[in-house]
């Protein structure tokens, strides 16, 4: 049999034979040897992959342990799978159908009219607390396309089946019990066996019921459950428009790509996005008082452009709108906090000079003449130009865009009832099948990766690197205030990922096996791979779009 080498993060390096497993070298990974927690699956020069799966060449051999990032992303996979076969052992002729997450949970429901019951969500749990405790091994191979087809439709997953017929290929990858009682198509590394998975909870929810997991960090608990009763309402209309146009999935995106039809469906998501954004400033006219709109979202939701947009329907129903962003109330590189790890923590908001922030809303609600500040990111200096002064009339609103616009510490000495506060969000409805959803921070990191490689000269590595200390900025300043939001906007457009998908892969294909953030671009070229490209030919002047990609009729 061939030899192939094989480094450990140790930098040792042994000699042993091509196709050996992950779970074969489970007692020389020193993450094993370091980590209470389990290794789910093995990186692969950065790709992260099964422990039951083959090394064929010469490799670097990480352990992934459980209470990783990674290892959450198995888990959490592994767990939807074993839900997944439960259903299918108890309701054979059920389609189970994942949604939305809440915090560290799936919502799922059952494609059907009736909501699903307390005691079907009962069975369910002690069915997937059977497979679990029997240790059922889950088996990675391949099937033939006919096989797969025929498979998916005997499972009830025709999303499933029909995508399959965009992505071609003699053989498909699945996941499969090993007794072959169930199958699924593979969407990432599963755990080796499903006795780990023990840590869980099935809970009803709404109409359906939630999956919860554990967070990364404490693998030996489930997270507690944090409602966001307004992100799910605006994920239950948007569900529910989905349905109404006919497109839920990548399956049905794609069948629209083939059919040349997609020019139709792009004017009807921009017109149903619009008409969100109008019953927003009427609901802004309607309070009567307001005299700052404050928008505030995570990282690439579009915050920029749908300011510029709630302008345009606010000045078509009287208003005369002007815009401040937050960015130029930063305090100076001199003054600006920093973080555990030394660096300016440009994402708290002892970065903004609160004080003059609110000196200038005062005196601008006073009618008084205000000089609003510039600032310099390439010096991190705040500076004046001259050519920035303000003054608000009788028809005047300001909009103010930033990402504390929901903290009301951002705006102490303005009166509540003078505030209309939105929080964006990119929720997009589709799922790629039956049982593997559409991430939203996926959606936004994607943006974020077009944004950078377009307007700021930053590779896909650079911006993948930094992402982690970005969510961890989300968690800490934006999303505890996203239910006080007197309005929720989803900035997501179902058609964008197959426009954004010809710009972002080749900056994924860029990043090199030797990089760490290797392993997160395979996962995005992945989750790209599902949709049929659309040329940026087809997005409006004025698509939030335009804010990623270029060509904006929008001066930004």
């Amino acid at each position: 049999m061939n030899k192939i080498n094989v480094t450990f993060s140790d930098g040792r390096t042994l000699s042993v034979d091509a196709r050996i497993k992950g779970k074969e070298l489970l007692g020389e990974l020193p993450e094993a040897k370091s980590q209470k927690d389990k290794i789910v699956a093995v990186k692969v020069n950065n790709k992260v992959v099964s422990l039951c799966r083959p090394i064929r060449v010469s490799s670097t051999v990480v352990g992934v342990p459980l209470a990783s990032k990674e290892g959450a992303y198995v888990y959490r996979r592994s767990l939807s799978f074993v839900l997944a076969a439960a259903v299918h052992r108890l309701f054979p002729k059920e389609r189970l159908v994942i949604g939305h997450s809440l915090g560290y949970s799936y919502y799922y429901t059952f494609e059907r009219d009736k909501p699903v019951s307390k005691d079907e969500v009962a069975v369910l749990k002690a069915e997937m607390l059977k497979i679990i405790g029997a240790d059922t091994p889950i088996v990675t191979k391949h099937i033939s396309f006919a096989e797969a087809i025929d498979s998916f439709e005997k499972y009830n997953m025709p999303e499933t089946a029909k995508q399959l017929q965009y992505r071609c290929r003699d053989s498909v990858l699945v996941n499969s019990l090993e007794d072959d009682s169930f199958c699924d198509i593979y969407f990432g590394s599963l755990v080796e066996t499903c006795g780990i998975l023990k840590v869980f909870d099935l809970v009803p929810y709404d109409e359906g019921f939630l999956l919860q997991f554990p967070e990364a960090t404490k693998p030996e608990v489930v997270a507690p459950f944090e409602d966001s009763p307004k992100i799910f309402e605006i994920f239950k209309r948007y569900k529910k428009w989905g349905k109404l146009v006919n497109v839920t999935t990548a399956a049905s995106l794609n069948e629209i790509v083939s059919r040349k039809k997609i020019n139709d469906f792009i004017d009807i998501c921009e017109t149903y996005q619009a008409q969100n954004y109008a019953k927003v400033a009427q609901q802004i006219a309607d309070r009567g008082n307001v005299k700052v709109v404050l928008i505030a979202g995570p990282s690439s939701s579009g915050k920029t452009t749908s300011a510029f947009k709630m302008a345009l329907h606010l000045r078509s129903i009287g208003y005369t709108p002007k815009t401040i962003s937050l960015d130029c109330y930063y305090v100076g590189r001199d003054k600006n906090p920093k973080d555990e790890n030394g660096n300016y923590d440009y994402e708290c908001l002892e970065a903004l000079d609160i004080e003059l922030l609110n000196q200038n809303l005062i005196d601008l609600f006073a009618g008084k003449e205000v000089e609003i500040p510039s600032y310099n990111f390439d010096i991190g200096q705040r500076y004046y130009t001259g050519d920035t002064k303000m003054t608000l009339g009788p028809s005047d609103i300001l909009i103010l865009e930033g990402i504390h616009g929901l903290n009301d510490r951002l705006t102490p000495l303005i009166k509540p009832e003078y505030k209309f506060k939105i929080y964006l969000s990119a929720l997009t409805q589709l799922n790629f099948d039956e049982h593997n959803r559409v991430p939203t921070s996926d959606n936004r990191l994607i943006r974020r990766i077009v944004r950078d490689a377009n307007f700021r000269g930053k590779p896909a590595a650079g911006t993948i690197g930094m992402w982690d200390s970005v969510q961890r900025g989300e968690k800490l300043h934006i999303f505890p205030f996203q239910n006080s939001a007197d309005a929720v906007l989803n900035t997501a457009l179902d058609y964008e990922l197959p426009v954004l998908k010809i710009y972002a892969e080749p900056k994924l294909r860029a990043v090199r096996p030797d990089q760490p953030e290797y392993t997160e671009a395979c996962r995005l070229l992945k989750f790209l791979s599902n949709f049929n490209a659309i040329s940026s030919d087809y997005v409006p002047k004025q698509s939030i779009i335009r804010e990623f990609i270029g060509g904006s009729s929008f001066k930004y």
